[in-house]
């Protein structure tokens, strides 16, 4: 039978691949640079095509090197689910879970969910990072992360979906505006107003503009914001109105504005929370608890 790669050696190429300087990489995962050396020309011979192009003062992939770096992610990512499934056998969320949460998301949940789930599951650890849903997906489908925490509705092929609440949508303006003199206000009525945003590239923007029926190229991008706490300091200075999610509201996002809220009429617009994992990964069960807890916690 030919001789197959080793976890190790495919862990030595994927920090070569990740720092593209022998020095570097072997540093990040503590060992030698001559291991670190051997170890990927062992791959290589196994492999029998060379994996990276050595120059004096750089380092290269080759197309297979590109091509094997990402099998390697998710081979590695795939043992790493079957140690830690076989941990949750024993004891539920005892190990380690690369988490992804979306920015519109992570300052509202977790300082809310995490002490309850580090007290109840104290083995637990989560390694939490915090970026935009595509990139977020493209980590999660990569195998640098486990699991990740997004706002649907999102295209979300290859991946398994646990459903944990909904986040209604309410209009945002200070206290003088027309609009706050309404209880509830429609669509159309929004539309007529100057509408604030985030930039392209956050799923809320997709998800504001869907709630009020307005297509991104009517829209007009010459006022967008980086971040929700920019959006709400945009409104207060009396830029427009925007539409926030329902959770960062009553999270205290308001706190210290002259910003008042009203709902949407009609069928309660509003994006819905969920948990997503890859298909077929050993640890679904485990992930469906997590879930699970986090639905009750969000109630």
């Amino acid at each position: 039978m030919d001789r197959l790669p080793t976890l190790r050696q495919l862990q030595h190429f994927i920090a070569l691949s990740e720092h593209l300087h022998f020095g570097h990489a072997a540093a990040a995962i503590h060992v030698t640079q001559s291991t670190l050396s051997a170890s990927l020309k062992e791959l290589e011979a196994i492999l029998g095509a060379p994996l990276v192009d050595r120059t004096k003062r750089s380092v290269l992939l080759t197309p297979l090197g590109h091509d094997i770096a990402g099998r390697a992610r998710l081979l590695l990512a795939e043992a790493e689910d079957l140690a830690q499934a076989a941990r949750a056998v024993r004891a539920p969320l005892s190990g380690a879970i690369r988490l992804g949460v979306i920015p519109t998301i992570a300052p509202f949940v977790l300082p809310h969910a995490l002490p309850p789930l580090r007290k109840k599951y104290p083995a637990l650890q989560l390694f939490l990072m915090e970026d935009m849903t595509e990139r977020l997906l493209t980590t999660l489908r990569d195998g640098a992360l486990d699991a990740a925490l997004i706002a649907l509705p999102f295209d979300t092929p290859g991946l398994e979906t646990y459903r944990i609440s909904e986040d209604p949508f309410v209009v945002a303006a200070r206290k003088d505006h027309p609009l706050m003199k309404l209880k509830t206000l429609t669509p159309e009525a929004v539309q007529a107003e100057k509408l604030l945003l985030l930039r392209d590239g956050h799923c809320m923007r997709d998800h504001a503009l869907s709630a009020c029926g307005v297509h991104a190229s009517r829209h007009d991008d010459a006022f967008e914001a980086t971040s929700l706490m920019t959006l709400v300091q945009m409104v207060d200075n009396g830029l427009g109105v925007t539409l926030l999610p329902q959770m960062a509201v009553s999270r205290g996002l308001l706190k210290g504005t002259g910003l008042m809220t009203r709902p949407l009429s009609g069928d309660a617009p509003a994006r819905e929370i969920a948990l997503v994992w890859r298909k077929g990964t050993m640890r679904r069960a485990e992930f469906e608890l997590l879930g699970k807890e986090l639905r009750g916690l969000l109630k």
